[in-house]
């Protein structure tokens, strides 16, 4: 789980404003150093808590049953620990055989409509410097498969409950309605039986630049940036839902608020396989935010950051977060997997995989000003079958046969993209 060497120049412009920001948050906060250490004796305790409990359990990850969840009977306990870990599994969120017969749908899907020849490979650099070995993420979007899982009243309680693991009432606002996600079309991954894969370096989504650099952001992290780490609370919605990546040309971006990134299993899946890792500690995004503002970071760069690419953690800058990294368990297929919006998360490599790894990506992206904008493109590019603005325009399914329609969309779907 590295990072390439291979980075790209940054702007004057934009080294420019990392010079004045570093300038101001080193005024703001005082002695940089003290509260990095701060920061890093409480990550270093997290850390070593999960990694106590993945030795004596095999996880550092909270589970909780669909059925405990639907029936509203999971414990504070529980809750408590999810947002301590930033991190949960769903177990059997859906029946495996209804998770293993969306699987053959996809590729049935796929077949039918010759999608291996028309493949014309990636579309865009998203993970910009990051390894990653052949893409195996399929830019499809519309298939029954993944609308049904996506408008599912199990998908819809699922939602919610994380939803209400953040604080959405505060300094005098409702930042969303936890009730009411919208429908946030991604892509799929098939990984084949057999495949050696250099995984995904540790990284996180949702702004790399725009975390020091817009005014939204800097509310978002203003108790940290004031230099007053135990105020600051990662649960805390407020101006998250004001906030706008960057729009950089042929980089894939993400125009919604996402309380939690999350996927669903259509395989199951063996630890050792190429899984998923976080660092389960989401005020690890304090050490990622502080590091830069410490002496041995050249003063107009930030860790390797780089406009429109995601947010790179590596052991040169983040050597205590590495350490961190946790893999999910075993998974059964119909498992669904979910981490805070500000988690470090990973994809491990494999050599000669053994079985599928197969999932749907869908997040919790709670209806508010800006997810209601995001939600209005959604049904129009599902209407034209084209890819969503947030990722390369490949339209691949606009002519497709089987694709999901608009007048599929049940009472939970036309809601999700406002239009009930």
């Amino acid at each position: 789980m590295t990072v390439n060497s291979r980075a790209t120049p940054l702007p004057a412009d934009v080294k420019a404003a990392i010079r004045q920001m570093k300038q101001q948050l080193r005024s703001q906060i005082g002695d940089v150093e003290a509260l990095f250490r701060q920061v890093c004796d409480k990550i270093e305790a997290a850390i070593a808590d999960a990694k106590a409990d993945e030795q004596r359990t095999g996880s550092a990850w909270p589970m909780v049953e669909m059925q405990t969840l639907a029936r509203g009977e999971v414990s504070d306990e529980t809750r408590a620990q999810i947002k301590r870990r930033g991190c949960v599994i769903i177990k059997q969120h859906f029946a495996r055989e209804q998770a293993l017969a969306w699987d053959k749908s996809m590729l049935d899907y796929l077949e039918l409509n010759h999608f291996d020849q028309q493949y014309r490979g990636p579309g865009d650099n998203f993970f910009g410097s990051l390894e990653a070995s052949r893409p195996e993420i399929y830019p499809i979007y519309w298939s029954q498969a993944q609308m049904q899982a996506r408008q599912s009243d199990a998908m819809i309680k699922a939602q919610s409950f994380l939803n209400r693991l953040w604080t959405f009432d505060s300094q005098g606002q409702q930042w969303f309605d936890p009730d009411v996600s919208v429908i946030y079309p991604d892509r799929i991954r098939r990984r084949l039986p057999g495949t050696t894969s250099k995984g995904l370096g540790a990284h996180t989504d949702s702004g790399a630049l725009e975390r020091w650099l817009l005014p939204a952001y800097q509310q978002v992290f203003a108790r940290l940036f004031s230099g007053d780490f135990a105020a600051y609370d990662p649960w805390d919605a407020a101006h998250r839902t004001e906030v706008d990546e960057y729009d950089v040309p042929d980089t894939t971006k993400c125009s919604v608020f996402r309380t939690f990134q999350g996927w669903t299993a259509l395989s199951d899946m063996i630890p050792g396989q190429g899984l998923l890792h976080v660092v389960p500690v989401p005020e690890a995004m304090a050490y990622v935010l502080l590091r830069p503002l410490l002496s041995d970071v050249p003063e107009d760069e930030l860790c390797g950051v780089e406009p429109g690419r995601v947010l790179p953690i590596n052991e040169k800058w983040h050597p205590h977060l590495i350490a961190g990294l946790s893999s999910i368990p075993a998974l059964e297929a119909g498992d669904s997997v979910w981490w805070h919006c500000d988690v470090i998360h990973a994809v491990a490599p494999v050599e000669n995989q053994r079985g599928w790894g197969n999932v749907m990506y869908i997040p919790a992206a709670p209806m508010c000003d800006k997810n209601r904008a995001y939600a209005r493109q959604v049904a129009e590019a599902l209407e034209q079958g084209r890819s969503p603005a947030d990722f390369p325009p490949e339209d691949y399914e606009a002519n497709w046969q089987q694709r999901f329609t608009l007048a599929d969309l049940n009472q939970n779907g036309r809601r999700a993209l406002d239009l009930a």
